[in-house]
C-alpha cells in the first residue's frame, strides 16, 4: 500500500520504528556472521525490503498510542515495527504464492536470488527454484522475529500477551484471506462481492488497519470500548482502502502508484471491479481478455472503458465511500477522545480522496 498522506505524523515517530528495525537487523546480521556470509547476504536482502517503505501500520499504532496518552514511545516503536515485519513476512510470501520475481518494479527477495543463480549459470528451473526457496526462508524469519519484537517492547506481562494476542489474530486472518484468494484463482466463477470484501478484509485490512490500531491503544492501557471500537474502525477503514487499491490498480496513474496498471487485468484478480462487471450485458464480449498474460496496452484499455460504461469504477467508488464514512460514524462514539478523532479522520479523508 501507498500510505502517503495518510497520516501528519512528526518524523519522531517513524525515526524511531527505522531505529528499531535498523537495531534488530544489525545484531541479526551479526549473529548470522558465524553460519557463514550466504547467511549474512540473507539478511541484508531482507532488511533491503523493508527500506522505503511508508511505515504505514508502525503509524497506525503509534498514532493510537500517543493520541490515548501513551509516553513510552520505545516500546511503541517495537510494537510499530513488529507489524511492519509482519507485513514485510506476508508480502514476501505472497509473492511466492503468486510466483512473482519484482514488487514495485524491482527484484524482490526471490527475484535477486534468483537472478544470482542465473548469473552464475543455472537453469531457469534450477534459478526460479533458488529464487522462491530464500524467499521462503527469508519470510519465515521475518514471521517469527516479528514475534519477538512484541517480546522486546518493554511491556508487561499482561499487556505483552494482550499484544501477541493481536499479532496472532492478524496473521491468523492474514493466513485465511491468503486461502481464500488462491482458491477464487482457481474457481471458474467470479465470486460474489461480499465474498471479495470478506477476503480483502482477512488477507489486508485486519493485519494493517485493524490489529495495529488496536495494539496502539492496548499499550497506551485504553478501555475495552476503545480498542474494540478501532476495531471497528479499522475494519471498515481497511476495507475502503482495499476497493480503492483495487481501483488503482486499474485506473490509477503508474508514476503516482508505483505499480503497473496493467498486472492486476494480466492476472485475472477477482477484485469488486470485476464481481460487478460479469453481472452486466457488457461483460461477455471482453471477458476473455481478462486473465490473459499476453494482454496488450489497448486490450487493457477496452476492459477499462467497459468497466466504466457498465458502471463498475462508479459502483467501486461508492462502495469505498459507504465503508469510509461507516468508519467515520465509528469515530462519533462518545468514548473516542477528540485527540484520537483528530489523529483518525485525516486518514478517512485521504482515502476518500483517492477515489477523486
Amino acid at each position: 500500500m501507498d500510505g502517503s498522506g495518510l497520516l501528519d505524523l512528526s518524523r519522531e515517530r517513524l525515526v524511531q520504528v527505522d531505529a528499531v528495525l535498523a537495531r534488530f537487523f544489525s545484531l541479526a546480521k551479526n549473529r548470522a556472521t558465524p553460519f557463514g556470509q550466504q547467511y549474512v547476504k540473507l539478511w541484508e536482502t531482507l532488511e533491503n525490503n523493508t527500506v522505503g517503505g511508508k511505515r504505514f501500520r508502525p503509524r497506525m499504532v503509534m498514532c493510537a498510542y500517543q493520541s490515548l496518552g501513551g509516553e513510552d514511545l520505545e516500546a511503541a516503536a517495537n510494537v510499530g515495527a513488529a507489524f511492519e515485519l509482519l507485513h514485510t513476512a506476508l508480502i514476501v510470501h505472497d509473492d511466492v504464492i503468486d510466483h512473482d520475481f519484482t514488487r514495485r518494479g524491482l527484484p524482490n527477495i526471490a527475484g535477486t536470488y534468483r537472478d544470482r543463480a542465473t548469473a552464475a549459470g543455472a537453469s531457469t528451473r534450477v534459478a526460479d527454484h533458488s529464487g522462491i526457496s530464500a524467499a521462503v526462508i527469508a519470510g519465515d524469519l521475518a514471521l517469527f522475529n516479528s514475534y519477538r519484537l512484541i517480546d522486546r517492547s518493554g511491556a508487561d506481562d499482561q499487556t505483552r500477551a494482550r499484544l501477541l494476542e493481536v499479532m496472532d489474530d492478524a496473521l491468523f486472518a492474514s493466513a485465511a484471506g491468503e486461502l481464500i484468494d488462491v482458491d477464487f484463482q482457481i474457481s471458474t466463477e467470479v465470486p460474489r462481492v461480499d465474498d471479495i470484501l470478506t477476503m480483502e478484509r482477512y488477507k489486508t485490512a485486519v493485519y494493517s488497519f485493524e490489529c495495529p490500531l488496536q495494539a496502539g491503544a492496548i499499550l497506551a492501557g485504553a478501555s475495552e470500548d476503545v480498542v474494540s471500537t478501532l476495531g471497528d474502525f479499522g475494519r471498515e477503514i481497511g476495507i475502503a482502502y482495499q476497493i480503492v487499491d483495487d481501483l488503482l490498480g486499474v485506473f490509477g496513474l503508474a508514476e503516482e502508484t508505483g505499480k503497473t496498471t496493467i498486472g492486476d487485468l494480466r492476472e485475472g484478480k477477482r477484485t469488486v471491479l470485476i464481481a460487478y462487471a460479469t453481472s452486466t450485458r457488457d461483460w461477455a464480449e471482453v471477458s476473455p481478455l481478462l486473465g490473459d498474460p499476453e494482454l496488450t496496452d489497448a486490450q487493457a484499455q477496452r476492459l477499462r472503458d467497459v468497466l466504466i460504461d457498465c458502471g463498475a469504477r462508479s459502483f467501486a467508488e461508492g462502495l469505498a465511500r459507504y465503508y469510509a464514512n461507516r468508519a467515520l460514524a465509528r469515530l462519533a462514539e462518545p468514548h473516542i477522545s477528540p485527540a484520537l478523532r483528530a489523529e483518525l479522520h485525516p486518514v478517512v479523508d485521504s482515502v476518500l480522496g483517492r477515489v477523486k
